[in-house]
């Protein structure tokens, strides 16, 4: 597809999308119900494709995790949670970790079937559509008990990836309780995100949340 001008960014390859991805489920699906009719070798479900391109883009996008993060301590006045998100916006984490999304037509999605099919190959991770012939419900992803192996020897191979799991596990926090739906509205909270037009990459916001977290912080200054 092509990019309009202007909307120059990043972009990951499919074997990044493949780690990105697998380390996510990894940390972020829930244990396989006993019983429960998955893959062979099965061990945890992530479940819908929506959220997991909800998660992704989190992931992806470490500015509107920043303000979703304030938004989160503005609700609880938690001061933990400002702290995370100033962790992220005073370094430069929001430019260098930055892969923005397209905008498509429920919000930000990016095709992840390569990098889905990698892992499958693999044996680490199968997707299974739920629904009937012809009317797909929902997408799982079923990881497997080698896919849980091979996530835990990344981050003993490249202790960088761990960046990875503490952003998925912070996510999973914060969004724990919230479904799909629900994370797709907060997202489009964001003008950014809401008016982009479909096809271009969704602009950083990286610039005004900073300038949140120091309102924040000269209403809390005596």
């Amino acid at each position: 597809m092509t990019v309009p001008a202007g909307q120059d960014a990043p972009t990951t390859s499919r074997m990044q999308d493949a780690v990105r991805l697998l380390l996510l489920i990894a940390n972020a699906a829930d244990t396989l119900p006993v019983g429960h009719d998955a893959p062979a070798g099965s061990v945890a479900v992530f479940r819908t494709q929506v959220a997991l391109q909800k998660m992704d883009f989190w992931l992806r996008n470490p500015d509107y995790l920043a303000a979703f993060l304030l938004d989160r301590f503005e609700e609880t006045s938690d001061p933990s949670l400002r702290e995370q998100a100033r962790t992220i916006l005073e370094s430069d984490e929001p430019e260098v970790r930055r892969y923005p999304m397209l905008r498509y037509r429920f919000g930000a999605y990016e095709p992840l079937d390569e990098a889905l099919s990698v892992l499958a190959a693999a044996g680490l991770v199968f997707r299974r559509r739920e629904g009937t012939p012809g009317h797909t419900r929902q997408h799982n992803y079923y990881l497997t008990d080698q896919g849980q192996s091979v996530a835990r020897d990344m981050i003993t191979d490249v202790p960088e990836l761990k960046y990875y799991v503490d952003r998925v596990r912070l996510l999973v926090e914060l969004t724990g309780g919230i479904g799909p739906s629900a994370l797709k509205d907060m997202q489009y909270e964001q003008p950014e995100y809401a008016d982009a037009e479909w096809h271009t990459r969704i602009q950083t916001i990286a610039p005004r949340v900073r300038e949140r977290l120091a309102a924040i912080d000269a209403q809390e200054t005596p």
